[in-house]
């Protein structure tokens, strides 16, 4: 016959329960807070043996700050009245040493509702606070250095792009305080171009599905004002892997923008530079040479129309002759887009060969176009060929005639202006016309010799090439400002000398003709 298993009663059964734990220390207190019961979690958390601590008061648990505030009694009174006390603070073991508890302090009462005491229930969770307060400490001091970054914006958005957090790298390059933005949609630092073209919605989409998005582009500050960001977003997720959020890094990268904008620049510039060079050389030998078969082709036609009385071969020695000035007229200019014809400096007052040259243009160009002189008073001499200056300006003003169709009017303008360096002062002579203007494709090939965007036999495209040779030729240089439909500015940049111009030579007349011919004067 099976031996029966004794039962056990269920006040015996909680007790074996209870003595059981060691995790916690699980005790009784009577009314007035004496120790009644104590289990072994009691004993290894706080130390006491049940002899030592049945009897005595339980505030002998709690630190002497503690005892001072009154907290033991402020415990039991809650309790007492709410049914339940709950707190986590510092309590001190036998051997006086501290540890940090979860405490449960429950009131019990009788069938009538009378107190008969308290269940004490004591964790020690001072591992666990010790955890949660390095992460704490570690948050605090990654917030601490996020907030300390002021070269970069840092802040976090919500799944749906709204801005959670903002340091101050974000207040100073986007001018929002944290109290205006936190909340706010973050498409509100992008152009109005950029939003129309759902430019916000699709970086937070490439985040979410790829894990980071990274780009370039205009962002807008509070004040209006763009500047050039670098972005990067990463999405954040869960152990789980669900959204919770992304985090936005953005540097204002405009001064490296338009450092390496000034670099392509001035390789372009280096580039052109070079190709007009390579132009030149070969230009300035081909027109050399071409120069002294012209010269002797001159010479020939030259002394063959003053020994023949044949009047037809007169007439066609005569065309032959012009044509070969015509062309010793385009080998000369094309001397002087090379540097190397023969020039004659002499040190001009700019006002005054800026009013010749604009009389001769007046007369070439149509009705329906003016000519504006601007000089600035005071202006420095220049000590160049004064005939290759007014050549210079006639060129460029009937470039500027043919570009007006519906006409206009000419600017030509005189001012000083400073060199750098620290080098000697520079005259700028500009001729601006309201015309069709260059595309950029246009304006890169405009001084190269023969270029030209007229029609078959309006231009010989040398025009712009002279004065950008003699420009350079006379230590000076040559730039254009041109768009299309906004006209085009043609600058010339001249050395300012501090020598004086020479008086003009009163006009005289030639001397006397020899005898038996005549003298006239053209």
């Amino acid at each position: 016959m099976r031996e029966r298993t004794p039962r056990i009663s269920a006040e015996h059964r909680f007790q074996l329960l209870v003595e059981a734990v060691t995790d916690y220390a699980i005790y009784m207190l009577e009314p007035d807070g004496t120790i009644a019961s104590w289990n072994p979690g009691a004993q290894r958390i706080k130390g006491y043996t049940p002899e030592e601590a049945i009897g005595r008061h339980y505030s002998m648990f709690f630190t002497p700050e503690d005892q001072a505030r009154g907290v033991p009694q402020l415990a039991m009174k809650t309790a007492a009245e709410t049914g339940r006390y709950e707190a986590e603070g510092w309590r001190v073991r036998r051997d006086g040493t501290r540890f940090w508890v979860a405490a449960v302090l429950e009131a019990i009462r009788g069938e009538g509702g009378q107190l008969l005491g308290f269940a004490k229930v004591t964790r020690d969770i001072t591992e666990r606070r010790a955890t949660r307060e390095a992460l704490r400490e570690s948050e605090e001091r990654f917030r601490i250095l996020v907030d300390g970054v002021v070269d970069y914006a840092i802040f976090m958005l919500d799944p749906e792009g709204r801005v959670t957090n903002w340091n101050r790298g974000a207040q100073r390059i986007k001018q929002y305080r944290a109290a205006e933005i936190v909340g706010e949609h973050f498409s509100r630092f992008y152009t109005p171009e950029d939003r129309e073209a759902g430019m916000p919605a699709r970086v937070l989409k490439t985040a979410a599905e790829e894990g980071r998005f990274e780009g370039e582009g205009w962002r807008v500050r509070r004040d209006g004002t763009r500047f050039w960001a670098n972005v990067v977003i990463d999405a954040i997720r869960d152990d789980d892997g669900k959204l919770l959020g992304f985090a936005k890094v953005t540097r204002d990268i405009t001064e490296r923008k338009e450092a390496q904008e000034r670099l392509a620049e001035t390789q372009a510039q280096l580039v052109q530079a070079q190709k007009m060079e390579a132009v030149g050389q070969l230009t300035g030998g081909i027109a050399h040479d071409f120069n002294n078969l012209l010269t002797v082709v001159l010479g020939g036609a030259d002394i063959a129309l003053r020994r023949s009385a044949d009047e037809r071969l007169q007439r066609i020695l005569r065309n032959v002759k012009d044509a070969a000035e015509r062309g010793a007229s385009l080998t000369q200019q094309l001397l002087a887009f090379s540097r190397r014809q023969t020039l004659q400096p002499q040190v001009v007052d700019v006002g005054q060969a800026l009013e010749g040259a604009a009389g001769l243009l007046r007369r070439s160009l149509r009705g329906d176009i003016t000519v504006d002189i601007k000089i600035e008073s005071g202006l420095p001499p220049v000590k160049v060929d004064p005939r290759q200056l007014e050549l210079s300006v006639l060129n460029i003003g009937l470039n500027a005639r043919d570009a007006m169709p519906a006409g206009g009017t000419i600017t030509i303008g005189a001012s000083a202006e400073s060199s750098v360096a620290g080098g000697p002062p520079l005259v700028c002579i500009a001729i601006s016309d309201p015309g069709t203007g260059m595309s950029e494709e246009v304006r890169q090939k405009a001084l190269e010799p023969f270029f030209t965007t007229k029609e078959v036999g309006k231009g010989s495209g040398l025009g712009l090439s002279q004065a950008y040779g003699f420009a350079t030729q006379s230590g000076g240089s040559l730039s254009l400002d041109s768009a299309v439909g906004r006209g085009t500015t043609v600058t010339i940049r001249l050395l300012a000398t501090v020598e004086a111009p020479a008086a003009a030579a009163s006009p005289s007349l030639p001397d006397a003709a020899p005898p038996g011919r005549r003298a006239i004067l053209v």
